[in-house]
């Protein structure tokens, strides 16, 4: 029974130990940033309420905007599908905001299947691949771009990191919460592949 106990706390050791490992692989990768240009950039949806962008996907729609408007990127590209009791997709809504703030609609492409990251960059993929894209930005909040990258890499797009300049995520509580959430799911990509 001592040695059962024993190897259940240091199970529990090892999992903290791996955890923590984690969030600092997160937080160190969040100041990784790129303005390499590329065809497109890939922005990762971040939910929408009564047809107008969350603040935090605002700031990755209006990242995109700088990049595009410094001609880093030819085409955005924006993913999210619709939640519920949505009559238009996250992406739509996206577009509509970058052309009210001076962005061709011809540049513009969305998808709109995609309910979280991974299917963000697994659509995107196929658009890329579509168009004869070879390379992307990938666009989100600093701290979402160590899984998000990751992600990207699985599903063979060659992408940089190119995170929000300006975060929702300002304070220490929130942005330690969402560092939190982000920890979790990316060790459980880690033990549960």
């Amino acid at each position: 029974m001592k040695i059962f106990k024993k190897t259940i706390q240091y199970i529990g050791i090892a999992l903290l130990l791996f955890i923590i490992f984690n969030s600092i692989k997160i937080y160190r990768y969040s100041f990784e940033y790129s303005e390499k240009k590329s065809d497109v950039a890939i922005v990762l949806g971040a939910g929408t309420v009564n047809e107008i962008p969350s603040p935090v996907f605002k700031e990755r729609i209006n990242h995109s905007i700088y990049l595009y408007k410094k001609n880093v990127i030819k085409k955005i590209l924006f993913t999210g599908g619709k939640g519920e009791n949505q009559d238009i997709s996250d992406s739509q809504i996206a577009k509509n905001y970058a052309i009210k703030n001076g962005i061709p609609p011809n540049d513009i492409l969305i998808e709109e299947s995609s309910l979280y990251t991974y299917q963000n960059l697994i659509y995107a993929k196929s658009i890329m691949d579509s168009l004869h894209f070879s390379t992307a930005l990938i666009v989100s909040d600093p701290l979402h771009m160590k899984r998000s990258m990751e992600l990207a890499i699985s599903t063979n797009i060659k992408g940089e990191s190119s995170p929000t300049k300006t975060s929702m995520y300002r304070t220490s509580l929130p942005k330690f919460k969402f560092l939190m959430y982000e920890t979790f799911f990316y060790t459980l990509g880690k033990l549960i592949p």
